[in-house]
């Protein structure tokens, strides 16, 4: 899986900032994984084919839950917040740093308790662009904010 985020880097940006997705976020992928795995092995004992169905079924989930959290990649630069989801379909967020108008950050229990949350930037043009299931927000939050004023010091 390329790098996008280094791909589409212009005129000499520099990344500041990198994101990941959180584990929580495949956690439904992983967990039926795991318990389609437990059924297929009993149900190996008894009737064999069965049982190796759903551990085939269960390779599928722990796939997708794989490709999932590789190939979502979460970047801010100096000119912009970058966010690319997909693999062999695509959908990016880019929104150019001058333009963002607010950062909200949305958390449940659990993604307090367990470090993740989504993100929903609002920007000029933009509406809302949610980055979901990210790990660490805050700190994401925080380095984009922190990007966000160096970007003003240098306008001035």
């Amino acid at each position: 899986m390329s790098n996008y985020i280094n791909e589409s880097l212009i005129g000499g940006a520099k990344i500041s900032y990198t994101g990941t997705l959180s584990l929580w976020s495949v956690s439904g992928f992983i967990t039926f994984g795991c318990l389609f795995v437990l059924i297929g092995l009993l149900m190996m004992i008894g009737s064999g084919p069965m049982g190796l169905a759903l551990i085939g079924v269960s390779c599928v989930l722990f796939a997708a839950a794989y490709i999932t959290f590789k190939s979502t990649q979460l970047a801010i630069t100096d000119k912009r917040v970058i966010a690319k989801f997909g693999f062999i379909s695509r959908h990016t967020i880019e929104i150019n740093i001058k333009k963002v108008e607010s950062i909200q950050i949305k958390q449940g229990i659990f993604g307090r308790i367990f470090n993740y949350g989504s993100l929903v930037i609002s920007g000029a043009g933009n509406p809302q662009a949610p980055i979901p299931g990210i790990s660490k927000p805050m700190e994401f939050r925080k380095a984009f904010l922190e990007a966000q004023d160096r970007s003003e010091a240098t306008k001035k």
